[in-house]
């Protein structure tokens, strides 16, 4: 027997259109006589919050430059704080600058959680972060309409400096702060280019970083983040929406490779200790690796520097940074031994002194099996085909997986494009996500 379905109409919005009709069909675990809610999200509404938030740090025709801190992010983050207000919900800014909207439910428990991050990269677009928080603001404004208050309390979350586009040492700063990860020494060593510490900086806002750790949390219970995919896998699949399986885990190396500075011409090729071409072949060495492990393996050498970097002279010094990424624990864990097994042995061979420092590194997720099975259970409900893929790309719901059960959801990007005000997703494809992110927080919230 079909089940009934029932519309939610917030305050007149008008339906979007669904996902394309193939991939993975969710499974339904809503109790027995539950109705299965059917979620129609105004197009046009959605269409003007992207472009209205948009306007803080508009760079260009469609790009975004919102660092954490700067006075367009501070816009942005009070535009968004009102934004909240308008549809019902207790606000308050955290220490480190979160914005949090709360609408209070009827049982003292956990809250249900969902958002992202609001600045953006030097430039990025209007998509990346910012859809997610708008997509929970929207999904929980919905559900407040239709029902009132939810039995377990909904909180929307716009994060703070998940990019670290201004304070590279900095990202996911927000949801490490909201984990009580960041260590209070940070305030003062992380500096930007223009050397103004991120505590500093906090305060040229009006936080005080003195108060940080008031802005940890320990009462959620659910974390679910709705992103850009920012890559290529949904539109090949002809899929607007995605289940996220897993997150990367990630290794950012720095590698200083040191050898002997001497004239291009004069010194023969036999008798060099030359960094750059110890360079060459590990940066070879690395991404072959990764191309033959195949898909989802990568490794990216996206940074170089040469000392001096002059063209007749040999150079001294090569200092380079190589990423590599993948989602099963255990395969990261060879990856990374295969990686600096060939550094150790390239720089032997070469008579190189080498020097390796791990700048980042991030475990693996595996999203948590019960967000995943209530995510594939709402796209069920709302009649969204989903794709299923994992995401290589970093997220706070890495750092929020700390203390909550923990997901996301995909929307198709159009050529895979991010990070560059090239990206764009669609307003169809983004109302598909919003009706599964909405029937997603229904479930865990009200039923």
């Amino acid at each position: 027997m079909r089940k009934r379905r029932r519309c939610i109409d917030s305050g007149g919005w008008t339906n979007g259109n669904d996902a394309r009709a193939s991939g993975i069909q969710g499974s339904s675990t809503a109790r027995e006589n539950d109705m299965v809610e059917l979620i129609h999200i105004d197009p046009e509404h959605i269409e003007r919050l992207i472009l209205d938030l948009g306007r803080f740090g508009a760079h260009g025709g469609t790009g975004v430059w919102r660092t954490v801190y700067s006075p367009e992010w501070i816009e942005a983050a009070n535009h968004f704080s009102g934004w909240c207000r308008e549809s019902g919900l207790a606000v308050h800014q955290d220490a480190v600058g979160n914005v949090w909207g709360r609408l209070e439910g009827k049982e003292a428990g956990p809250s249900i959680v969902s958002g992202s991050h609001i600045d953006s990269q030097t430039p990025g677009g209007r998509y990346d972060g910012a859809l997610g928080a708008i997509a929970a603001l929207v999904a929980i404004d919905a559900l407040n309409k239709q029902f009132g208050k939810p039995r377990r309390t909904l909180e929307v979350l716009a994060l703070c400096e998940e990019e670290g586009s201004r304070f590279a040492a900095a990202s996911l700063w927000g949801s490490r702060a909201i984990t009580g990860c960041i260590k209070p020494r940070e305030l003062d060593e992380l500096v930007d280019d223009d050397d103004v510490s991120i505590g500093q900086a906090m305060k040229d806002a009006g936080l005080d970083p003195n108060a940080l750790a008031t802005a940890e949390r320990n009462d959620i219970g659910a974390f679910i983040e709705l992103h850009i995919e920012q890559g290529p896998v949904l539109e090949a699949e002809g899929l607007a929406v995605g289940l996220v399986t897993a997150i990367n885990g990630l290794r950012h190396y720095r590698i200083e490779l040191t050898g002997e500075a001497n004239h291009a011409g004069a010194f023969p090729m036999d008798s060099r200790r030359d960094p750059m071409a110890g360079f060459a072949e590990i940066a070879s060495g690395v991404i072959s690796t990764a191309e033959r492990w195949g898909r989802p393996a990568v490794t990216t050498v996206g940074q170089i520097r040469a000392e001096p970097n002059l063209p007749a002279i040999i150079p001294a010094k090569i200092t380079f940074m190589i990423d590599a990424r993948h989602p099963d624990p255990e395969a990261l864990k060879r990856l990374y031994a295969l990686h600096e097994t060939l550094i150790h042995e390239v720089a032997n061979r070469r008579g190189l002194d080498v020097k390796i420092s791990v700048v980042e590194d991030q475990v693996p997720l595996v999203c948590h099996p019960e967000i995943v099975t209530a995510i594939k259970a709402a796209a069920e409900d709302q009649g969204v085909q989903l794709g299923a893929l994992s995401s290589g790309g970093s997220h706070d719901t890495q750092q929020m997986s700390k203390l909550a059960r923990a997901g996301m959801i995909f929307v198709r990007s159009k050529d895979g494009r991010s990070h560059t005000p090239e990206e764009f997703s669609s307003i169809p494809d983004i109302v598909a996500s919003i009706k599964v992110l909405a029937g997603t927080l229904y479930r865990l919230a009200y039923l």
